[in-house]
């Protein structure tokens, strides 16, 4: 599979990496009070985020190149769209939980580093097999075609979090406390060191990105496989995904035709993918970037006209409805509101009602 190639010195992944890591310390100091992350709090952090990754795609462009870089921003922005698809995961888990909205950001800082993490691992291993197998593109083509193809007519489904298999595996593992306490993820109850319904929700988002994880680096490895491109790409996107949270969360009804922009996308993905181990060979990236920014731009559009009447959501402007709200028994929260029924985008990753 022919692709990009160039040196990278181990002092810019150094650097790099090191950067990224003082960008979470950053964002934790500023955030080490638990206080409630209002709507411009959260642009402001975004705007920030956003700023800086296409910063570092001009630094690419000064370094390597216009074809580098153009692809670095191609591998941003569809990795940028689908951590959209996250958001609204993220608001089904703090929602079915009733994760106090004080809370929400320690989880969401912790979950991002194991994203972090899961893509890492993920990217040496898809770029490793891409490279060595070239039947791999064809596999995982048709993977992120299917992915698209669920993504798009998927019936609605419930769905449960405290369901996902992941979950129930640590509550059989861990003793677990079903209170929150208050930002603690462990605590002791009647002399014995438990996990409390926080790590609970931890672990949620990290089995549900675990899987978001799959088809996101996949989607970016369609367009390269150069692991630093891929890397640098998915880490930028997702250090911003706590303020796109925050920012969003409170809109997601108006998002109700994203899904299909991002199933076009997955399925795009695939499609470029297996041609590039076809006589057509790689598509061009002016033509990646192109279908990329139309695709989520008219599918923006598309859910903003179609839904300009609707009533406000109810709850805390920029918070979910049910957020911030207390599970009965917890330490002084009143009860949960009503789970939410699934992810809006269409992508679930947590178990559905038995028939």
């Amino acid at each position: 599979m022919n692709d990009l190639s160039f040196a990278v010195p181990f002092w810019v992944w150094g650097a790099v990496t090191v950067g990224i890591g003082v960008m979470l310390a950053v964002d934790l100091i500023a955030h080490r009070d638990n206080h409630v992350i209002g709507f411009r709090e959260a642009a402001i952090w975004s705007g920030i985020w956003i700023a800086m990754g296409l910063g570092f795609g001009v630094i690419l462009l000064f370094w390597q190149g216009g074809e580098v870089s153009s692809t670095y921003y191609a591998g941003y922005l569809i990795e940028k769209a689908l951590s959209i698809d996250n958001v609204f995961v993220f608001a089904l888990v703090f929602s079915f939980f009733a994760v106090p909205d004080a809370y929400q950001h320690k989880v969401l800082f912790w979950g991002v580093i194991g994203a972090l993490a899961f893509r890492l691992v993920f990217i040496f291993i898809g770029a490793e097999l891409l490279q060595l197998f070239f039947w791999t593109a064809y596999l995982f083509g048709a993977f992120l075609i299917w992915t698209g193809w669920k993504m798009a007519f998927s019936k609605d489904e419930e769905v449960h979090p405290d369901r996902n298999p992941v979950v129930r595996l640590v509550k059989k593992l861990i003793p677990t406390d079903p209170n929150f306490h208050g930002d603690k993820f462990f605590t002791h109850t009647n002399g014995r060191r438990v996990a409390t319904l926080l790590f609970v929700v931890l672990v949620a988002i990290e089995a549900t990105d675990l899987i978001f994880a799959v088809d996101s680096v996949a989607a970016v490895l369609a367009i390269t496989t150069n692991t630093f491109l891929v890397w640098s790409a998915n880490a930028f996107a997702v250090l911003g995904l706590r303020s796109l949270y925050f920012c969003l969360a409170g809109l997601l009804r108006r998002f109700q035709y994203l899904h299909y922009g991002l199933a076009v996308l997955l399925a795009f993905a695939g499609v470029k993918l297996i041609l590039s181990e076809t006589p057509v060979g790689k598509l061009p990236i002016p033509l990646t970037l192109g279908v990329i920014a139309a695709t989520i731009t008219v599918s923006v559009i598309w859910s903003l006209i179609a839904t300009h009447n609707q009533p406000p959501a109810s709850g805390t402007e920029g918070r979910p409805a049910g957020a911030g709200e207390g599970r009965a028994g917890g330490a002084g929260e009143p009860s949960a509101g009503p789970a939410p029924q699934q992810s809006a985008a269409g992508r679930s990753p947590c178990t559905k009602d038995s028939p």
